[in-house]
C-alpha cells in the first residue's frame, strides 16, 4: 500500500486548503480498518502530530489546530482528508499522511506535501 498526499500549496494567512491522502492499492475493506493520521514537519524540527482518525472515525487534534482543522475519511475512495481553515504562517510545513496501529505504531508514511502560508 502506498500513501500519496496532494493538495498542498501557497495560501495567504486566513485562507483554507484541503489536503488529501489516498491509499493506492489498498483493498476497500482493509482501508476501512486503518487508523490514519496527519503529521507535519518544519526543517530543523521534529515531526509533530496534527490530527488522527481511527477506523471507527474517532478523532484527535493537536491543541494548535483545534477548531481550525478537520480530519475526515472516505473509505469508498480510500482517502483521508485534512481541511485546514484560518491558516497561519506557523502552519507552514511539509504535511505527511500516515497509517498507525492500535498501539500507536506508525507503519506507513506518505511522501509529504508542502503547505506554505504567507502573504
Amino acid at each position: 500500500v502506498q500513501l500519496v498526499e496532494s493538495g498542498g500549496g501557497l495560501v495567504q494567512p486566513g485562507g483554507s486548503l484541503r489536503l488529501s491522502c489516498r491509499a493506492w492499492q489498498a483493498i476497500f475493506s482493509v482501508f476501512s480498518a486503518y487508523n490514519m493520521a496527519w503529521y507535519r514537519q518544519v526543517p530543523g524540527k521534529q515531526r509533530e502530530l496534527v490530527a488522527q482518525i481511527t477506523a471507527d472515525r474517532s478523532t484527535h487534534y493537536a491543541d494548535s489546530v483545534k477548531g481550525r482543522f478537520t480530519i475526515s475519511r472516505d473509505n469508498s475512495r480510500k482517502t483521508v482528508y485534512l481541511q485546514m481553515n484560518s491558516l497561519k504562517p506557523e502552519d507552514t510545513a511539509v504535511y505527511y499522511c500516515s497509517q498507525y496501529t492500535t498501539d500507536g505504531e506508525i507503519i506507513k508514511w506518505g511522501e509529504g506535501t508542502l503547505v506554505t502560508v504567507s502573504s
